[in-house]
Formats: structure tokens, C-alpha cells, sequence
């Protein structure tokens, strides 16, 4: 009931009501900053409603808004995720080489800001939990605060999660698929569904591998999905590759699958992948722990 609320209250307030702050011009736009829909003041003004909610959300998910406040800026994004085009939409309406570039280009660093507006609503939850029990002081329950390890495991955290969740989305996230002499193969743009299905798998999985393996929380592996976008066009969206697939394929084939993935899509779903995937893994470990005991 708590994550339905949180949840609810991202999709209400983010999704639906600040909808007009991102929405494309075209019914079937995509939600980017390549649309020029979404200011510098929008953007601002997002993070800091982002902030709220997670402020919000620690005290509706009481006792457990430090596990489940931080889903509702994501569920927010979620909705805008879900709605208008695709990728495959936008090349079809972009079938220069140029264009494609600049577009691709623009996806390698547009997830930072829907991972600012995560990290926002984190920070509210940690804010409240802290105004709460403050540092130093008796609680009953220790707020899950990502630790700060050292540095190696975090970047492996950070770089694993998210080669582990493009190779995933490569896998889950297909449709109609064709060999190719020189490309090797050419993969039609996936239904939303299913990109988002991907999404969530693999952002969950990789989530679920960081904890099992260095025992950190769920944090990095969502700070990672601000690099999956970049990880596969540099991968596979190089201009050679561009230029090729624009020349010898319809606009909605693409050199792999990871290419179809929105920016915000990434982000939103890769979030709330990876708090699935994290609390998965306490649960594996609670119960491995009481098998043992048991034996």
C-alpha cells in the first residue's frame, strides 16, 4: 500500500500535473530536450518539485520512507517515459546523417538531467529521514543510506551496472531482426512495452549483482543509468554506423536494440529497476541467511 501511495503521488504530481513543463509540440513527440519543450527554468523548477516529493514521500511511506520514498520521482518520469513516440519515430523524421548525429549526440548526455531529478527526490527522503533521527541519536530503524566505500567499488559499481544493463536491454528488448552482410544484423525499434520490460530486468538485475558482489546499495547502479545511453552509442551508434544503416535500412532498424532505449526511458525505469533488484537481493540474503540457520 506504502509504494502505491508514493507511487501514486509521483505519477500525479510529476507525471500528470507538471506533464505540460515537457510536453512535444507533436502528439507523437518524444520526451528530450532536442524538442526545445523544456527550459532551463523548467528543468530547475522539476528538480526542486522532485525534492518535495521525496520530502512528501519519507512521511506517507512511515516507517518505511527511507526504503520507499525514493520511487516517486521515477514513477513521475515513468508516465512521460511511456507516452508519445519512440526512437524509431524520431529517425523517421530525422533521415539525414547530420541529423542523427546531433540527436544521438544529444542522448549521450541528456539522462543527466532525469538523473538529476532522481537524485532530487533521494535527497528530500534522506533530508526528512535525518530531520527525524539526526546524526548521532538512538532510532529504531537505521535509514538505508548507501554507504560510501571505497572508490574502486563504487566506479565498478557504477561501470558494471551499466555495460550489465545495455547488454540486457540488447538481449530482452527485440523485434523483427535481419542478418546484414556488413553490419551484422539490423533490429527494428521494439514496442514501448517491451523496451520498457528490458528496462527493468536488466537495470533490476545489475542492481541485484552490485549488492550480492561489493554489498552496495542501490544508489549506484541508479547514478549508473545515466550511462547507458552513452555506453551504447558510443558501442554502436558510431557515425560509420549511422551513416551505413541510413543508407541500406527503413529508419526504424538499428545496429542494436540499446539504440532504441529514450534517455528518460533509461533513467526512469532503470531507477525503479534498480530498487527492485537491490530489495530482491536483501531478500535472497535474509533467506539464505534463515536456510543456513535452519541446516
Amino acid at each position: 500500500m506504502r509504494i502505491a501511495v508514493v507511487s501514486a503521488l509521483g505519477i500525479i504530481v510529476l507525471g500528470i500535473y507538471c506533464w505540460s513543463m515537457v510536453a512535444p509540440a507533436e502528439p507523437n513527440g518524444i520526451v528530450s530536450v532536442i524538442n526545445g519543450a523544456i527550459s532551463a527554468g523548467n528543468a530547475l523548477a522539476l528538480i526542486a518539485i522532485a525534492f518535495g516529493l521525496g520530502l512528501i514521500s519519507y512521511f506517507l511511506a512511515w516507517p518505511y520512507g527511507n526504503r520507499i520514498g525514493i520511487l516517486a520521482a521515477p514513477a513521475g518520469l515513468a508516465v512521460w517515459a511511456a507516452r508519445g513516440g519512440n526512437v524509431g519515430t524520431l529517425m523517421q523524421l530525422n533521415t539525414s546523417l547530420g541529423s542523427r548525429q546531433q540527436i544521438f549526440s544529444t542522448f549521450c548526455w541528456e539522462p543527466m538531467l532525469w538523473l538529476a531529478i532522481v537524485i532530487a527526490g533521494f535527497l528530500g527522503t534522506y533530508l526528512a529521514s535525518q530531520i527525524i533521527y539526526p546524526a548521532g541519536t538512538q532510532k529504531p530503524e537505521k535509514p538505508k543510506i548507501p554507504r560510501l566505500t571505497s572508490v574502486f567499488n563504487v566506479t565498478a559499481a557504477i561501470i558494471g551496472s551499466a555495460v550489465i544493463t545495455m547488454i540486457l536491454i540488447g538481449i530482452f528488448a527485440r523485434d523483427f531482426t535481419a542478418t546484414d552482410p556488413t553490419a551484422g544484423y539490423a533490429i527494428g525499434q521494439p514496442n514501448t512495452v517491451q523496451v520498457i520490460f528490458a528496462i527493468l530486468i536488466a537495470s533490476g538485475f545489475a542492481a541485484f549483482l552490485v549488492k550480492e558482489i561489493l554489498d552496495l546499495d542501490y544508489l549506484w547502479a541508479i547514478i549508473s543509468t545515466c550511462l547507458v545511453n552513452l555506453f551504447a552509442i558510443s558501442t554502436y551508434g558510431q557515425n560509420k554506423v549511422l551513416d551505413y544503416f541510413a543508407g541500406h535500412w527503413p529508419a526504424v532498424f538499428f545496429a542494436n536494440s540499446t539504440l532504441t532505449v529514450l534517455p528518460i526511458q533509461a533513467v526512469a525505469f532503470g531507477s525503479i529497476g534498480a530498487v527492485i533488484g537491490y530489495w530482491i537481493a536483501v531478500q535472497y540474503d535474509f533467506w539464505r541467511l534463515h536456510e543456513a540457520k535452519a541446516d
